[in-house]
């Protein structure tokens, strides 16, 4: 089993036009709106996107050498959450064991034993400077023996923050989630109760949380799927008071869910192994779901083109759905179907485990924990290539992000993989990091923010 778990260029006339218009529509706000290329407020950026355009950044980078790295600052303890970046601001959460390190245990293997852990541990939320890497401040969010086991592969920090600009919501599974400033005062804390993720047919497998927070209209959502009492809930962003909650009858899960906030059929998007499905933004109530995945479902659902992309793996499945978005009640496709009204295509094979896909202009990039890249035409699914980025032993942990014509595939010993973007397969590079790497990256400005065993690091093109 294996577990989830940029130097600023001039930016064009349309990209200064986008974010213009995303001012205007900020009513009530004295901060521009977050921008294609400006603000990474959660896992993968907007909506999850994993994608970041009107700047320039590297095909190429040397860690030894210091060539097109801006900074590179060590971060301490371990966790697999992704950087989040708001303004001249990033955010980062790491869990630090009280004595020692904590182990780490990365590659292929199929080994479902928690790790034996029976230190104290402190969960953190860090605010560093995006411009020179400098750490501004850090808090203690919480301090004490985890109440879930992790994985050998996962940390007690694998939730990615979440921010609005004006707030940062740290979620630490059974530690709690905790809400903060920019400037770092606690504006409240939430006690969810014990959270226990892990192998739901060897409940004394845990294994830890990684689904992130989402904040949409000031509430902050979460995906809580677990081995009893499983829901999805809504929060009051300013004060953490519960708006709704809604129970799942669901196996654990560890993918976050996706806010699709268009003029029509407005969703948060889940994924799920006997549930998959969309809720009503409002008030929790069920939209559509669906039945027939993976039994331990991990990637984040992406929507593009009028469509939500969904994959998942493990057991007897591993799919890739394209569902409309005007889906409606139960959805499920009959044995042998691979469409109906409101599954435009699918594949009932070849899906992702661990990381979440990425659509980029007109092609869905499926980039699986072996290292395998597949290309699909996003609207019709034909699959245009199947790729091998490296070796057979080759573990990917992280999901892709894309830039300037490029996907980024980031494998777990620390290469990353620059493919160009288009219907066939091109690898144009291959950059060392020299630590290993779990954590997806983000991207601002024409600046890549990459997490590694023990720092965070700052790659963008010099001039």
């Amino acid at each position: 089993m294996q577990y989830t778990a940029t130097k600023q260029h001039n930016s064009s006339i349309s990209t200064y036009s986008i974010c213009l218009f995303s001012l205007v529509l900020t009513v009530g706000f004295l901060k521009p709106a977050p921008c294609a290329g400006q603000e990474w407020p959660s896992f993968r950026g907007l909506s999850s996107n994993g994608v970041a355009e009107g700047y320039r950044v590297p095909v190429k980078w040397d860690i030894e050498q210091s060539e097109n790295i801006l900074w590179k600052t060590e971060i301490p303890g371990l966790g697999h959450s992704s950087p989040i970046v708001w303004g001249n601001r990033i955010f980062i959460t790491t869990a630090v064991k009280d004595n020692g390190e904590s182990t780490l245990k990365v590659g292929l293997y199929g080994d479902v034993k928690s790790a034996k852990e029976e230190n104290i541990f402190n969960w953190y939320l860090y605010c560093i400077d995006r411009k020179n890497g400098k750490i501004l401040w850090d808090r203690l969010s919480h301090s004490g023996k985890p109440k879930v086991k992790r994985h050998p592969k996962a940390s007690h920090a694998s939730s990615t923050p979440c921010t609005d600009g004006n707030y940062i919501v740290a979620f630490f599974g059974s530690e709690g989630m905790y809400c903060y400033d920019m400037e770092g005062n606690l504006i409240w804390k939430k006690d969810l109760g014990e959270l226990d993720w892990g192998f739901f047919s060897s409940p004394a497998a845990q294994w830890g949380g990684g689904s992130s927070p989402v904040i949409h209209q000031q509430k902050v959502f979460v995906q809580c799927d677990v081995q009893k009492n499983s829901f999805i809930a809504a929060f009051d962003l300013k004060d953490g008071s519960q708006i709704w909650k809604t129970a799942r009858d669901e196996v654990p899960t560890w993918g976050t869910p996706t806010v699709y906030a268009g003029r029509e059929n407005s969703q948060i998007i889940v994924n799920g192994f006997k549930h998959i499905g969309g809720y009503d933004i409002s008030n929790g109530n069920e939209i559509w779901k669906m039945r027939g995945g993976g039994d331990i479902p991990i990637p984040t659902p992406i929507v593009a083109h009028d469509l939500i992309y969904i994959t998942n793996a493990h057991g007897r499945m591993s799919p890739v759905y394209a569902v409309r978005l005007s889906a409606r009640g139960d959805i499920s496709l009959d044995e042998n179907e691979s469409g109906n009204k409101d599954i435009a295509w699918s594949y009932s094979k070849n899906g992702n485990y661990i990381p979440t896909p990425i659509i980029y202009n007109n092609y869905l990039y499926c980039c699986s924990h072996k290292g395998k890249m597949s290309c699909f035409e996003a609207r019709t699914g034909t699959l245009l290539y199947r790729e091998n980025l490296g070796s057979s032993s080759l573990a990917v942990s992280a999901s892709p992000v894309a830039a300037d014509g490029k996907i980024y595939c980031t494998a777990e010993n620390g290469d990353i993989y620059v493919i160009e973007a288009g219907p066939e397969f091109k690898l144009t590079g291959i950059n060392k990091m020299n630590e290993t790497c779990m954590a997806t990256p983000a991207i601002s400005l024409g600046t890549m923010f990459f997490r590694t065993r023990q720092h965070l690091v700052a790659i963008a093109e010099r001039p």
